[in-house]
């Protein structure tokens, strides 16, 4: 056997990779579900806090401030491992699933947070004078004039973000959580093939490449005109 053929038969064995097909195409599906309600979550949340933050009530603000610059500051494993095993001791034992969903969450409502205030706090002075000028409400002001586009300039970092938070699915892993990686690691483990692995790798690509792209075309459509 060439050294082409061991490469192929080692990382690319057809017969392993057959076999272990649907564990990948299940781990396919809990990835999906963990990155739309992670996706869902963090945004809203971000936007949420945002929104409160621009109340202007400075306790609010503070523990506001606090609480992202806390979830920014720490890693997501580090979440995840404190929610999973630590969680029980106070009473809640949350699934490895729940505890990878809401760690991330976590992770996307803070700097989701940090880019929704940078965008509101980057609209002029003047605008939300003049609007309030001609008899609009401070809440009609922020949804009607600021918020359309604050949305805009936040859009490209925005996704980024998104997405790179979103990939850290791949740590549920950690607490057995059967999503692509870790569909992956065991079949590797029980074929003694790391085929399984590359086949995790293509799966990651086929579902985060339509997202990339998808991205890069929201950014290209709601960019500013120069």
């Amino acid at each position: 056997m060439s050294g082409w053929d061991k490469f192929v038969d080692t990382f690319f064995n057809a017969k392993v990779m057959w076999k272990y097909l649907p564990d990948i195409l299940s781990g396919m599906v809990v990835t999906i579900e963990l990155a739309l309600l992670i996706v869902a979550t963090g945004l809203g949340a971000g936007l949420a806090l945002a929104l409160l933050r621009s109340l202007a009530i400075r306790p609010l603000n503070w523990l506001i401030i606090f609480i992202v610059d806390l979830f920014r500051s720490l890693p997501p494993l580090v979440i995840i491992v404190l929610m999973y095993f630590g969680l029980p001791y106070a009473g809640p034992a949350p699934s490895g699933f729940v505890s990878t969903w809401l760690s991330l969450a976590f992770v996307l409502m803070a700097f989701s947070e940090e880019i929704f205030w940078a965008g509101i706090t980057s609209i002029p002075k003047g605008q939300w004078e003049a609007s309030r000028s001609t008899g609009l409400s401070f809440g009609q002001t922020l949804f009607n004039v600021v918020l359309p586009q604050a949305f805009r300039l936040t859009i490209p970092p925005l996704t980024n973000r998104t997405i790179s938070i979103t990939k850290g699915t791949a740590l549920g892993t950690v607490v057995a959580v059967t999503e692509i990686l870790g569909q992956a690691s065991s079949a590797m483990s029980n074929s003694y093939n790391p085929s399984p692995l590359m086949m995790g790798a293509a799966a990651y690509v086929v579902l985060f490449l339509p997202v990339v792209v998808a991205a890069r075309w929201i950014e290209a459509k709601f960019a500013w005109k120069r």
